[in-house]
């Protein structure tokens, strides 16, 4: 039997020192209190000689030393075994507060607290093990686990022999509950919610806690006309409605959703953009469903597969520690997890994203089915497969919280036995982008490389996960001759898809097969024609007029996409045979394992194939025959969409070259798979409006934004302001005396804004290498000042975590691409001042290019601007005791966008000087 005494007398932690790194310096500790600071290159030193200290967060920690990733006891592998599925800001101060422990203060108390932080943990595994904690602690045992020895004394074992074998461990799937499946769901009614019922189902949910705003009760009532009965079929009930913050959106369309999915018993979607705001959709429905158990069974979070943990990637892992027995500390954390996670949402859920910084993506976010590579009902974890468990919850559910992207690929799947008919889209100024990915068709190296593994398996690559067409197709295949000989020619005529290595045979000019031949032409197009020269963004240039050679090329491959699909929509038509044929004996698990496959036939390969042929005609400038016509919304019209070649590149590297095609307007698929077949709808979003001074104006740029002026339909508009007082919280500040385009007086003017501001400081760049530059020039200036820094692409965390911790770290700085101003919610003082580098502009890429043209050159342009500006700006105040400054070190910002800015905002354009003395009149007055 356990005990807890004879464990806690057995606990000794390792004796070793702790490490903080700054960009300065090391503050080294001993469990004795005795503290030292070094230099970088002193405390490398003594890593080199062999030193194994405690630190948070090591791949963090090496990266500010300069060096690669050393031995260590890093504190957050320990909280992740002992409190699994469990948040904790990634810093020695985040796992005082996690742990409830004094804060540390200086570098010197944070890594004399890394001690505490250790033993604390210690002591509440000691005192609390689970039953699953010792197998999986001898499992990472068996792959040199550094915190084994300390963790298995406290759990009461010793450390077994290295000969000993304990990856049973890990095998949690056997431990997991299993889903029961249900009768079919019944379809909704359709009672209307009236504005009165749903201001009164606010009231109730704000009872006891805050008294209900006017505004608030206005929005409520106003969101209620997406929940009316629609009266004619392709014309939902749409409810366009503004919000500013403070006026407390989320439970005002909250409100009428709950009211309706319990009148007509059938759930209501609510979708959104950003990760923040999902966490802060879920929390907020405890407010009308605050029993955890009723809570469980009426809201669900769906994610696509490729955020969800399979659980057949996990054991498929699991088996290699035979060989790989190091892989058992990485896949032992996960097991872990796997016990504790509410719906094994690996990405923006409860898997903490710096686990996957330190254990390395191929143990972690890669164990998801990224490939849709799902076997379904063939599966031996298919009755404990979170994403099933999840699909038929969400079926009976009364809210649903997904994003935008799962909306699309749902709607557009069209598999859906009773699809939702009410929505409730929150940022709806992101719909536009999320149509934009969801809809659109890249030829590439990387899509055509994914689809022959995805027909054909892992092949030649030893050791892969991935599943080919035969083996998701099992029995199905072996027992029908006409199916196993279509399935023989498609793996046969798939290889003239790319195999390993097209890569690097396309940089060496040795292609082999048609798809490679014609990529490497593109590739040849696009290094002649680009204009692009920073080496950190990516490559494209014009279709037309091709190279000498690329017509030719595009015209084999697509006879040789078209020798493909032959096979391909021979065995989609047999399987569908088979269900007709077979209707009477089939098991319902061998039903649906078919039906879905035959589905992914179709989804996966042929409308790609379909679509890549009309790409390569385009080239080939042949006109479309019929039979080639999608019937889909990835084919559209030639006036619909534009096409360009491109080589893209991520930190400098190409990683994929191809053909891209993109809707020029994706809200017209937006509107036909998603609006038209929905009841009721409502799009909402603090900045759904342009802001350009002209009301109609602004309401029409809102209607082309969310797809509402594809339907023909009259949609309730609203707009409700802000209540907070924004002329009396902010300041606007335009700085028209530095050079934009000198990186040293860009850096100097961030560095005494900061400064001024005593941190809480987001930078905003529109290049990654500017960036980049503005780091090396502020990093040690802002610590000597007593300013954390942070930054995105440089320090090795991810964007959910550099967010994380900075709105933990009051006095902390942080500096990220434009796009961060979309992800980042901190409210007070963290976050009070605000500075772009300069106006934040769009890319003028060739997609933007075809976009002004059909938008507007003038109007698109300022109208993207002015949003960016509008969303930045919004970022500043949170609460109405908020104060903040924002500021553009760009003279060039013209006037006509600064109705971007709430009325009443006083915009002053004053040199640096003048602008630091505001800032501190403001933020420290």
């Amino acid at each position: 039997m356990y005990n807890a005494a004879f464990a806690n007398a057995r606990v000794r932690l390792p004796a070793s020192p702790a490490l903080v790194a700054s960009v300065r310096d090391v503050a080294w500790a001993w469990s004795g209190e005795r503290c030292e600071r070094l230099s970088r290159a002193a405390a490398v030193l003594r890593l080199d000689e062999g030193v194994v200290p405690f630190v948070c967060h090591l791949r963090a920690v090496a990266a500010r030393l300069g060096r690669g990733v050393f031995p260590a006891f890093d504190l957050l592998e320990l909280y992740a075994f002992v409190r699994p599925a469990r948040f904790c800001v990634p810093t020695p101060r985040g796992l005082a507060e996690a742990l409830m422990l004094p804060l540390p203060l200086t570098p010197e108390e944070e890594a004399a607290s890394l001690f505490v932080a250790a033993r604390a943990l210690i002591a509440e595994l000691t005192a609390s093990p689970r039953d699953d904690a010792l197998p999986i602690a001898l499992a990472m045992a068996r792959g040199q686990w550094r915190w084994a020895a300390t963790v298995l004394a406290a759990l009461g074992s010793e450390v077994p022999p290295p000969a000993a074998s304990f990856g049973f461990g890990l095998h949690v799937w056997t431990r997991l509950r299993e889903w029961e499946e249900g009768p079919p769901p019944v379809p909704p009614d359709s009672r209307p919610v009236e504005p009165v019922e749903a201001r009164a189902r606010l009231v109730r949910l704000l009872a006891g806690v805050a008294e209900p705003r006017a505004r608030q009760l206005d929005y409520a009532s106003t969101a209620a006309a997406a929940f009316l009965p629609r009266d004619a079929a392709g014309q939902p009930n749409i409810a366009l409605i503004e919000a500013g913050t403070g006026i407390g959106k989320t439970l005002g369309y909250i409100a009428p959703a709950t009211l309706w999915a319990e009148k007509n018993r059938g759930p209501v979607w609510i979708s959104t953009h950003t990760r923040n705001l999902q966490r802060q959709l879920d929390r907020e429905l405890d407010r009308a469903f605050p029993e955890h158990r009723i809570k469980a069974d009426r809201v669900v979070v769906r994610k696509g597969r490729e955020n969800t943990v399979c659980l057949l990637n996990y054991e498929e892992a699991v088996s290699r520690t035979g060989v790989r027995s190091e892989d058992g500390v990485a896949l032992g954390l996960v097991a872990r997890w796997l016990m504790a996670t509410r719906d094994g949402d690996m990405i923006g859920g409860d898997f903490p994203a710096w686990l996957a910084d330190l254990l390395g993506v191929g143990l972690t976010l890669d164990l998801t089915d990224e490939r849709g590579e799902c076997i379904y009902s063939a599966c031996r974890h298919y009755r404990r497969c979170f994403i099933e468990r999840s699909i038929r919850r969400a079926r009976r559910a009364d809210i649903v919280v997904a994003n935008h992207a799962l909306v699309m690929i749902q709607a557009t799947r069209g598999d859906d036995p009773l699809p939702p008919t009410r929505f409730v889209f929150d940022e709806g100024h992101h719909l536009f982008q999320a149509a934009d990915a969801a809809f659109a068709l890249h030829l590439s190296g990387r899509e055509t490389r994914e689809l022959r593994q995805w027909i054909s398996g892992a092949e030649r690559s030893r050791g892969s996960r991935r599943r080919g067409l035969r083996i998701r197709l099992g029995d199905a295949a072996n027992e029908d001759a006409a199916t196993e000989t279509a399935l023989g020619h498609v793996e046969r005529l798939a290889r003239v898809l790319p195999d390993a290595g097209w890569r690097q045979r396309l940089v060496a000019g040795e292609p082999v097969g048609p798809v490679e031949a014609f990529l490497a032409l593109v590739r040849q197009q696009v290094l002649a024609r680009s204009h692009e020269r920073d080496p950190l963004y990516s490559l494209e240039a014009a279709l037309q007029p091709p190279v000498p050679g690329l017509g030719e090329a595009a015209l084999a491959l697509g006879q040789a996409i078209g020798r493909l699909l032959e096979p391909l929509r021979s065995l989609m038509r047999l399987l569908r045979d088979r269900l007709d044929e077979e209707a009477a004996t089939l098991e319902t698990g061998a039903r649906q394992r078919i039906d879905s496959i035959r589905r992914g036939i179709e989804r996966r390969a042929i409308l790609p194939l379909a679509g890549w042929q009309a790409m390569l005609r385009t080239i080939v400038a042949t006109e479309p025959s019929a039979t080639d016509t999608l019937a889909s919304p990835n084919a559209p019209e030639s006036a619909d969409f534009v096409d360009w070649l491109a080589i893209e590149r991520f930190n400098g590297q190409e990683f994929d070259v191809g053909v891209y095609r993109h809707w020029v307007d994706p809200m017209q698929p937006f509107a036909r798979a998603v609006l038209a077949p929905a009841h009721g709808v409502l799009i909402t979003s603090a900045t759904l409006r342009d802001g350009s001074g002209d009301e109609a104006a602004d309401w029409q740029a809102a209607a082309l934004a969310t797809g509402v002026q594809q339907v023909e339909v009259t949609p309730t508009r609203a707009m409700l302001a802000s209540p907070f007082d924004y002329p009396a919280q902010t300041r606007v500040v335009i700085v028209t005396d530095v050079n934009r385009d000198d990186s040293r007086q860009v850096a100097a003017a961030m560095r005494e804004l900061f400064i001024a501001a005593g941190g809480g400081a987001l930078g905003l760049f529109t290049a990654i290498s500017r960036l980049r530059t503005a780091w090396r020039l502020l990093a040690e200036p802002l610590e000597a000042a007593g300013l954390l820094l942070l930054a995105q692409h440089v320090d090795a965390l991810d964007t959910g975590t550099l967010v994380d911790i900075f709105r933990a770290e009051e006095n902390s700085c942080l500096l990220g691409t434009d796009a961060l101003r979309e992800g980042i919610d901190v409210p007070g003082r963290a976050l009070r001042l605000v500075v772009l580098d300069r106006v934040p502009w769009p890319r003028p890429t060739l997609l933007h290019r075809a976009r002004r043209s059909a938008f507007g050159p003038r109007d698109y342009d300022d109208r993207l601007t002015r949003m960016r500006l509008k969303q930045a700006y919004g970022r500043l105040v949170r609460h109405s005791s908020d104060r903040g400054v924002f500021v553009v070190l760009d003279r060039a910002l013209p006037s006509r966008l600064l109705s971007a800015f709430p009325e009443g905002v006083v915009v002053e354009r004053v040199g640096l000087a003048t602008a630091l003395t505001l800032v501190r009149e403001t933020l420290h007055s």
